[in-house]
């Protein structure tokens, strides 16, 4: 028999594991509300009160919502229209020209969700062990502690909780997606019960004359107001992230066209009005100037809730509400973790980032090493104090996505494909409110200067990292066409 006659075949490849959608819209909305929720709230309220100067902070938080809300129309396209892994690497990848600007911006993207995604969890992290604290006062007392470059090295007591909380939170999400739809629905009615308990604790007891105890000129349209209240933006901006964790898992949601908005702008709208019945009835009970005041009780500005429970129903009610937001805390850890492990994986899976954040485990069917590097550098960033880093945070996020995201709603390109799932109304108003609101917020800031040369750093080291793959890229190319 002539064997050069005979058809050639290529060996049959295994099937590689894809992930799964196993998310449902109940529990893609609890998982953006316990993402927003997390020990943000609890801990901020005092921040915003001292930022705007009095309980007119409540203004902040209408804002913020706001906000939120016009952003998430902007989410809600871009997520039916591109419902993939990765969230905003998708869009900015799509809208901006798959081989053109779209490369870099997404390759951008992901490059500072590398620093700027484990500094946020862990700052989840230190929340949720600053909290724990209250049972043990020491815990915060420095073991280690070193500055460099002008960045506060510590290590404690609270250092080693924050990171027991990383793995918890890891251990958690080491499981398929179907496990993890259920844990995330009954997560999300435990963090907005504890929300309405401290609500309806507050309002049984609220004193109008203590809410609404605004100082003189507290409205004056001047500098001064301007200032604070986008510094109170800021914080909101802050504590109101997350309502988009579904779109990073867009690959991962049952029926997206239908799932993300209703996830993304039914968490803006709960969690919204829960937080602003949640300040205004702390307010009625615990005065603004308690909380600000540099010297007295300086558990009214770290433990605001705890103070507020104990005022009305003593010690052990403090501990019970100290749990719950414990718990909280430690929900958008978990959150955060599920939903930004898919951005390193989708720009592997693009050929954008190292080929090994592309994994998907054989069984659970879910990024495993994205996910456990994510959890890792996290644990690693427990030793940073965060609260000043924040605001740069929230910054860079401003710059590479929030930004990037609203310009690409406007192009043509959306504006041709946007049929394809949700739309938002009076299009594109929202949009340009979104965009509006987040430039506010970073031209009002004292320290802008400094925080747009943080992200220039970033931005810099981004493009040479880019530059280096994409030489070594035509490199190979060209070895491997002699």
């Amino acid at each position: 028999m002539d064997v050069s006659r005979l058809p050639l075949t290529e060996p049959v490849k295994p099937k590689q594991p894809e992930l799964e959608r196993g998310l449902s819209t109940l529990s893609a909305l609890g998982l953006n509300v316990i993402g927003m929720v997390g020990v943000g709230p609890f801990v901020t309220l005092s921040l915003i009160v001292a930022a705007m100067g009095g309980p007119q902070a409540m203004l902040g938080w209408v804002l913020g919502a706001a906000l939120s809300l016009c952003d998430g129309m902007v989410w809600s396209e871009l997520g039916t229209a591109y419902p993939e892994a990765g969230g905003s690497y998708a869009y900015l990848k799509h809208l901006y020209g798959e081989r053109k600007l779209g490369r870099v911006f997404s390759f951008l993207y992901a490059w500072q969700i590398l620093f700027s995604s484990p500094l946020s969890i862990a700052s989840g992290c230190i929340g949720f062990a600053q909290y724990v604290s209250f049972f043990v006062p020491n815990a915060g007392l420095p073991i280690f502690s070193i500055r460099l470059l002008g960045v506060p090295f510590v290590l404690s007591g609270q250092t080693f909780i924050a990171m027991g909380a990383c793995a918890l939170a890891l251990t958690v999400l080491y499981r398929s997606i179907v496990s993890i739809d259920k844990i995330v629905r009954w997560l999300g009615v435990v963090v907005v019960l504890t929300l309405l308990f401290i609500i309806v604790t507050g309002f049984t007891h609220f004193d109008p004359k203590i809410a609404f105890d605004f100082p003189a000129g507290a409205f004056g349209l001047n500098s001064a107001f301007f200032m604070g209240l986008g510094a109170g933006l800021l914080v909101a901006a802050y504590d109101y992230g997350g309502y988009y964790s579904v779109c990073f898992m867009g690959a991962e949601v049952r029926d997206p066209q239908k799932t993300i908005p209703r996830a993304v702008l039914g968490s803006v709208v709960i969690v919204g009005t829960l937080y602003l019945l949640m300040n205004v009835s702390v307010l009625g009970v615990l005065p603004w100037r308690e909380m600000v005041q540099e010297t007295g009780n300086t558990h009214a500005r770290m433990f605001t809730m705890a103070v507020f429970m104990e005022r009305i129903y003593g010690h052990t009610a403090a501990g019970v509400v100290v749990v719950l937001i414990a718990v909280a805390a430690l929900c958008s850890v978990l959150a955060l973790l599920l939903g930004q492990s898919r951005i390193p994986f989708a720009a592997a899976r693009d050929g954008n980032f190292p080929s090994w954040f592309g994994a998907i485990h054989p069984k659970l069917r879910i990024p495993h090493h994205a996910l456990l590097w994510l959890g890792t550098i996290t644990m690693v960033c427990c030793i940073f104090r965060l609260q000043e880093v924040i605001t740069a945070l929230v910054v860079i996020r401003i710059l590479f996505q929030f930004l990037l995201q609203g310009v690409a709603v406007l192009l043509p390109k959306h504006r041709r494909e946007r049929a394809n799932g949700y739309r938002m109304p009076l299009y594109p108003v929202p949009a340009l409110l979104a965009l509006t609101g987040f430039l506010f917020i970073l031209f009002s800031r004292p320290n802008f200067h400094r925080e747009i040369r943080t992200a220039g750093i970033v931005l810099l080291a981004g493009l040479t990292v880019y530059g280096v793959r994409f030489l070594a890229a035509r490199k190979r190319a060209g070895s491997g066409s002699i």
